[in-house]
């Protein structure tokens, strides 16, 4: 929330929670990741944990509409709140906390085990989802760029997956291997299974928006596609059932359903929005020509713009992750 929202919101007489708030974030079918996937559910649960009315708005653009340029993100009124920790302080000025019953000591315990998460499970999903090749042609490009018409799907990935990069190697997480991730992963769902301990939730019976946060992540890496090289990363959440089973239970007691947590289908690639020589050059993985052209070869003055644009996808794929747009002949 910018300054200027924050100080005129103190100043306004406090108002009731609309009837008609709205949650905005990308299409759950065909375009979210996995990031923002669990993010998304972690704010769902969490308003509902709060008994607060909301409809889920999916949108294209949503990250762009987003005062911070994440998702998901609230307009209540006439305030645009994003992300989980904006939304829980926006609620709290509204009167509503899930942590009243909690003293100083518990509260740093759960900043400190929120920070666990995001830090962790949220840059693992990252890193997964843009630095692991196998599932960036799989899944992360297909879906991303699914809402874009061509050839602005394969400048909007190449953009987006620059700017997470650039995190990555900011929080000391793209040197990583992807063992390395994996043991990071699995290391914090320890940590977190530790502090479970035989509670329902983390503070006892009273749930708190740590529990919603871990409800995202888990469930969402308990029912999205990974290719095979990172599907390990969902086997790791299943060894600790205590995990599992408070993911189970949230998706029970909040959600109102009972999901079967299986590693699902929702977040295989989608190629409708594709060209149909691009959907030919995924299926090919970029390793074999395409109608004829070799891909790894530079594009002559005389071939077609389609042509021209597939060139350029496969050496943006190929280049050094993170590096800037290679000039073209």
């Amino acid at each position: 929330m910018a300054l200027i929202d924050k100080i005129q919101y103190h100043l306004e007489p406090q108002e009731p929670w609309p009837k008609d708030v709205k949650l905005f974030q990308p299409y759950e079918v065909e375009q979210i990741l996995l990031p923002d996937n669990a993010n998304c559910l972690a704010v769902q649960a969490f308003l509902k944990m709060c008994n607060l009315d909301f409809q889920i708005e999916s949108r294209p653009n949503a990250e762009f509409m987003s005062p911070t340029g994440k998702v998901p993100f609230i307009k209540c009124g006439a305030f645009l709140v994003a992300e989980l920790e904006g939304i829980v302080t926006f609620v709290g000025q509204k009167g509503i906390s899930l942590t009243d019953h909690l003293d100083a000591e518990q509260k740093a315990d759960l900043r400190a085990y929120l920070a666990l998460i995001n830090n962790v499970l949220g840059s693992a999903e990252n890193y997964v989802c843009w630095c692991d090749a196998e599932t960036y042609r799989e899944v992360t490009k297909p879906r991303n760029g699914s809402v874009y018409p061509w050839p602005l799907n394969l400048i909007q990935t190449w953009s987006k997956r620059s700017k997470q990069i650039k995190t990555l190697k900011t929080l000391g997480w793209y040197e990583k291997t992807l063992e390395e991730v994996f043991q990071e992963v699995e290391t914090c769902c320890q940590a977190l299974t530790d502090r479970l301990e035989n509670n329902a939730y983390f503070f006892g019976n009273k749930f708190t928006e740590l529990d919603a946060l871990l409800y995202g992540h888990t469930y969402a890496l308990l029912t999205t596609y990974l290719p095979a090289g990172c599907s390990y990363f969902t086997q790791i959440i299943r060894k600790f059932h205590k995990l599992v089973n408070h993911c189970k239970r949230i998706d029970k007691q909040v959600m109102g359903r009972e999901t079967e947590l299986c590693q699902g289908e929702w977040m295989q690639p989608s190629k409708t929005n594709l060209p149909h020589e691009l959907k030919n050059y995924e299926e090919g993985n970029g390793k074999s020509k395409i109608e004829g052209i070799d891909p790894v070869h530079e594009f002559a003055g005389d071939v077609d713009r389609d042509t021209d644009w597939l060139v350029i996808d496969k050496k943006i794929d190929d280049m050094s992750l993170g590096d800037t747009l290679p000039e073209f002949n």
